[in-house]
């Protein structure tokens, strides 16, 4: 069992080294999210951390997965949670995925919004754990009222089929946009998805 939830900027600095190995497994798996491998674990947290600014002034929204403790260990989760241990927070537990959503900054698309860096640990894959990262993604945009979403992600990865079970639409693919963590040139599928609006807001 895995828990989703947003973090805060402070919860996103005292994080930054768990989802440094969390980016570096990723790139090191392959997947194509912006890094060549090998990635130094040091370095992907420092990118973490300067994405804080952002998450404080509410120009990118982070959500984190993380497992459940069972029985036996959640006292020890507990201590390694210090003093956030009963604010649901995760503080100190292994960061097991994460998933992005910047909103559009301009006036006229303030109704949409770009997801981005959707990642699973190799070792916590099979579980569906990316697609409840993106279904709580997809409810916290209905909530604040934003109707369209946008991405993009390697052609003919497996996040392709995610995608596709999860409603979304493709629109099209783009040679050679970017290379995969070997540097290879690899296209690139661009997708969206309409939104409904929320409760009590005016259809579109």
């Amino acid at each position: 069992m895995y828990t989703v939830r947003p973090v805060t900027a402070e919860e996103l600095l005292g994080a930054a080294e768990r989802l440094g190995g969390l980016l570096a497994d990723t790139v090191d798996g392959g997947a194509s999210v912006g890094f060549l491998a090998p990635l130094d674990p040091g370095a992907a947290a420092d990118w973490w951390r300067a994405l804080a600014p952002d998450v404080g002034a509410g120009r990118l929204l982070l959500w984190v997965a993380y497992p459940e403790p069972d029985a036996e260990s959640e006292s020890d989760a507990d201590a390694d949670a210090g003093a956030d241990a009963g604010s649901g927070s995760g503080a100190g537990r292994r960061i097991a995925g994460t998933v992005q959503l910047r909103p559009a900054s301009t006036a006229n698309g303030r109704h949409r919004a770009e997801v981005a860096k959707l990642m699973v640990h190799r070792a916590d894959r099979g579980h569906g754990l990316a697609g409840r990262l993106l279904a709580a993604l997809e409810a916290a945009a209905v909530g604040r009222g934003i109707r369209t979403l946008v991405l993009d992600t390697e052609t003919d990865s497996p996040a392709e089929r995610l995608y596709a079970a999860a409603g979304w639409t493709r629109v099209g693919t783009v040679p050679d946009f970017a290379t995969d963590p070997a540097g290879a040139p690899r296209a690139t599928t661009l997708y969206y998805k309409a939104l409904p609006a929320a409760d009590g807001a005016p259809g579109c």
